[in-house]
């Protein structure tokens, strides 16, 4: 019978079948490779305590300190069941209380004596305003046993993420018990890769992570095991770009003095530089025999579309179609009337006016009545319309193309995979695909996240567009402020311009319960409170600080008619206030919006604010960007909306944004949701690891792109690319 790889080795036969099972259910251990890479999140050196700054409330900690007082309270008389025993600990530079309750007293009244040293492990809460640890589980760490003199005299304690059900000494003591089979791991990296780049072998590193001598282990080992994170998923990406590159496409060629000619000779501007560029690296790609797979990412009103625009013109001049997705259907309307306003003639093929090299541009949405629908898939079988532009309805089964040539998807980050693969399933062979997004995405996090993707970025603004002013609102502190930003909105509108109002709630829902009983301070205060909802601060407006401006409301519930009817009075200039949920954060244009107030801006995040402010500053008057707030000047929240307010650039707020969020996030979302493969790589700080990983694995790849020399990789590889990430991948 053939052995099973020591990391394989499923974790009920080396620690038994209770232990197994609670690792399985509270950390989705299953092997002993699962458990050598749960990785401690830390190490507390004797005696410290976490600092009490950082104690999260709410969160499982686990701390290192000596007992500083124990005392025994006594209430509902004394017959033991009204008894309390609080005990306060100490590193010496912060103190923590621990409290027991009823007969749970006993054994911590014996054990924890002032002077004690020990580990506690709970969850923090907050009990009269001071944290607290109620019935911690503790491990003591005197010496009266010859092995805990042993375990604890290293000056590195390793603590571990850990659950209420498995605390992290619980999990020190299943490491250790299989941590010798770590000699007979298989190594995923190639060993030229790993000697030409001084890196520690698998073994060793997993030993330094889990019991280090010093902080130099420590270093090392993370060196290591970021190397194994980065290069696995970089050979994952690489032999998807491969595997792409294998793969038949129809070149689209754009004919001379077909309709892209006939476009450009009627643009009123001319394109940027980096409009120029970018399509240029677009019409070499759609001119080759395998699919494009291309990102492109630009700042708010970098003008994505156009470029778009010319890409599917470029490939209905070959004879092809071109299908462009938007997430939502205020999007895809705005798509369409911005589209068919560019070509103008050129949009009307078939028609009565309409030019000699026209084709036709069909809208397609769920709400479309069904004449017009019929209408709308006719004339994409028979190849009629040269563009259509529709929501997640294009994917529908009915949905049929005469000969699609490219799927253009607008803000990738709001369709699934499964939508995607649909779209690109419908050409007679795979389309091109080019994905945008306005959410300007760091380099690193483009090569991990969308590492099979060739990526364009545009950076420039095209002329014309003005510059917007930010500012926070403390509404809480201030009030006169909050006062001041409604008459700014006033002044606005007396200037002829139009406004902005956003809510992060519509408020027809049933109102919000207010989480727990009474807020503690003004920062819970502004939490527990129901978001502003835009229902209510329509009424509040008309009533009070905009009276006498005509004012309407747009969010997600409304009818598809009636949404519609009011961004067309909004764009017409018949509306002077827009109050409207997020459903205005991407793609709609209306060049007189000059001002906008996002309320409770703190509920939104860095990437949504910057994307929510590039709808103002559109046309030739300043933009201004008032970001109103009731949390107090210390908090987090006030340092994100302080950074967005001091810059304009997107691609700096999304550093912050990552930095501020925890990694699983940006690869939660590209991974199919599943948990993030990622341990010891942070994308953001680890560029340069990620950027040679990207070369060697191009490399390796390329000489041998079944691994056949390397059965540890493949390994490695199957482990990383379980069933659901494995689909995700290939359909990309």
């Amino acid at each position: 019978m053939e052995r099973v790889p020591a990391l394989d080795e499923p974790l009920k036969k080396s620690l038994g079948p209770a232990t197994a099972k609670v690792m399985a259910e509270a950390l989705d251990l299953h092997t002993v490779g699962d458990l050598l890479h749960h990785y401690p999140r830390r190490y507390a050196e004797r005696g410290e305590l976490t600092t009490l700054s950082d104690l999260p409330l709410d969160e499982h900690v686990t701390v290192v300190a000596q007992v500083a007082d124990a005392r025994v309270l006594t209430f509902n008389g004394s017959k033991g069941r009204g008894q309390r025993l609080e005990v306060t600990i100490t590193d010496g530079s912060g103190r923590l209380q621990l409290v027991f309750f009823g007969k749970g007293v006993h054994k911590p009244h014996k054990d924890l004596l002032p002077g004690t040293r020990a580990m506690f492990a709970g969850k923090v809460s907050l009990f009269n305003r001071r944290l607290q640890l109620a019935h911690p589980s503790y491990e003591l760490l005197r010496g009266d046993r010859e092995e805990a003199v042993d375990v604890w005299a290293g000056a590195l304690i390793p603590i571990y993420p850990a659950t209420t059900k498995l605390e992290s000494w619980k999990i020190a003591k299943a490491v250790d018990a299989v941590l010798p089979s770590v000699t007979d791991a298989v190594d995923p990296l190639p060993d030229a890769l790993r000697e030409g780049r001084g890196l520690a072998e698998l073994p060793d590193a997993l030993r330094m992570i889990h019991r280090p001598r010093t902080k130099a282990d420590i270093a090392a080992a993370r060196d290591r095991l970021k190397w194994d994170e980065a290069f696995v998923l970089q050979v994952a990406l690489a032999r998807r770009r491969h595997a792409d590159t294998q793969l038949p496409a129809v070149p689209r060629k754009p004919a001379p003095g077909g309709i892209l000619d006939a476009f450009d000779a009627k643009l009123p501007f001319t394109l940027t530089d980096g409009q120029q560029k970018v399509s240029k690296e677009i019409f070499d790609d759609l001119a080759t025999d395998h699919p494009m797979h291309r990102l492109l990412q630009g700042e708010v009103g970098s003008g994505k579309t156009m470029v778009a625009l010319r890409a599917m013109l470029a490939v209905v001049d070959s004879g092809g179609q071109a299908a462009m997705l938007a997430p939502t259907e205020v999007l895809a309307q705005q798509h369409h009337r911005s589209v068919t306003e560019m070509m103008g003639e050129l949009a009307e093929g078939g028609m009565l006016g309409g030019a000699d090299r026209a084709t036709k541009v069909v809208l397609l949405t769920g709400s479309m009545g069904a004449a017009a629908r019929r209408q709308a898939l006719l004339d994409l079988v028979t190849g009629e319309a040269g563009i259509v532009i529709g929501t997640h309805a294009l994917i529908e089964d009915k949905v049929k193309f005469h000969d699609l040539g490219l799927v253009v998807v607008d803000e990738q980050h709001r369709f699934g995979v499964e939508q995607r693969d649909a779209l690109r399933g419908k050409g007679k062979q795979p389309p091109h695909l080019l994905v945008m997004t306005a959410t300007p995405i760091p380099r690193t996090v483009a090569m991990t996240v969308f590492g099979d993707l060739e990526t364009s970025v545009l950076d420039q603004l095209p002329a014309g567009r003005s510059p917007i002013a930010s500012h926070v609102v403390p509404a809480a502190d201030k009030p006169h402020f909050l006062a001041r930003a409604w008459e700014r909105v006033r002044e606005e509108v007396e200037n002829g311009h139009q406004a902005y109002v956003v809510c992060p709630r519509i408020g027809d829902e049933e109102d919000q319960k207010k989480a727990g009983s009474k807020a503690k301070s003004a920062e819970d205060e502004a939490e527990k409170r129901p978001p502003l909802a835009v229902l209510d601060v329509a009424e509040k407006l008309r009533a009070g600080p905009l009276a006498g401006l005509r004012i309407a409301v747009l969010h997600g519930r409304m009818h598809p008619d009636d949404k519609d009817d009011v961004m067309r009075r909004f764009a017409a200039g018949d509306l002077d206030v827009l109050v409207a949920t997020t459903v205005i954060e991407v793609g709609v244009n209306v060049p007189n919006a000059t001002a906008m107030v996002i309320t409770d801006a703190d509920r939104f995040g860095v990437s949504q604010l910057h994307q929510l402010r590039g709808r103002v500053g559109r046309g030739s008057a300043p933009g201004l960007c008032l970001l109103v707030t009731e949390m107090p000047e210390a908090s987090p929240a006030r340092q994100r909306l302080g950074a967005v307010a001091s810059t304009l650039d997107g691609f700096e707020l999304s550093r912050i944004d990552l930095e501020q969020r925890r990694e699983g996030d940006v690869l939660g979302q590209a991974q199919s949701g599943v948990r993030s493969s990622l341990r010891v790589l942070t994308v953001i700080d680890d560029e340069e690891v990620i950027a040679a990983a990207r070369e060697e694995a191009t490399a390796l790849v390329l000489a041998d792109p079944d691994l056949t020399a390397d059965p540890g990789l493949r390994t490695a590889l199957d482990a990383l690319l379980d069933k659901d990430r494995e689909e995700y991948l290939e359909k990309g």
